[in-house]
């Protein structure tokens, strides 16, 4: 029988201390840092794919016992078994609702990334929008960025004003991590309808953090960019 624990160990044992030190320097995990304090077995991307499928099969118990874990790639793991329960099963309300009771664990932006769009971005695609936009208002920077990531599959479907509402509250947000997901976002949006984007820009740009700007005015054309940038 596959269990949390019997998951946990073969992580372990796959893991690389001469990785699990990169990656700690690469999630940003000293004092002060947006990852302060998280614990990496130096597993690679691909592997934690493998182990997720060996175990899809986990219980919604044994997956919070993944999420609590102090190890940054048992955590992606977790979530990994979660986006393809969610895929899989008929009840993906129950999912939805145990991954916002569990956005604590979800925390880093490769954890939020990975996760986020796929089950409650998928969830809310015709659904009310208030729980991701009370996500937005969070004081925890992964909860923000939750918000803005469950807003790509709408995006996907030529819907903009949840992503216009939701880069106008966070234009002033704080962090770095989130200039760069608003910034992707608008970038994402004028893939789509290069008039929403500009429209937005025109009205905000000035008050965008810069790089946020960045982000969003990418794939403009260069004379475009640089009009935007001098504004």
């Amino acid at each position: 029988m596959k269990t949390a624990q019997n998951l946990i160990k073969l992580a372990k044992k796959q893991g690389n201390k001469e990785r699990a030190q990169g990656a700690a320097r690469y999630f940003k995990t000293g004092p002060g840092q947006y990852g302060e304090g998280d614990i990496f077995c130096g597993l690679t991307v691909p592997q934690c794919r493998i182990i997720a499928k060996q175990f899809a099969e986990l219980s919604l118990p044994e997956i919070k016992l993944l999420l609590k874990s102090k190890i940054h790639e048992i955590r992606l793991i977790a979530l990994l078994i979660l986006v393809k329960k969610y895929q899989d099963e008929a009840n993906k309300k129950n999912i939805v609702d145990f991954y916002l009771k569990n956005t604590a664990s979800i925390n880093n932006w490769d954890l939020v990334d990975s996760s986020a769009h796929k089950i409650l971005g998928h969830w809310f695609l015709d659904k009310k929008t208030t729980v991701l936009e009370k996500l937005s208002d969070s004081k925890n920077l992964w909860e923000r960025r939750i918000a803005v990531l469950a807003s790509f599959p709408r995006l996907a479907n030529n819907d903009f004003d949840l992503s216009i509402k939701l880069a106008k509250k966070l234009l002033s947000d704080q962090h770095d991590l989130m200039h760069k997901a608003v910034g992707w976002m608008l970038r994402e949006m004028g893939k789509r309808s290069l008039k929403e984007l500009k429209r937005f820009l025109d009205e905000h740009s000035r008050r965008m953090p810069r790089t946020m700007l960045r982000y969003a005015i990418e794939k403009l054309p260069e004379k475009e960019r640089l009009n935007y940038l001098k504004k």
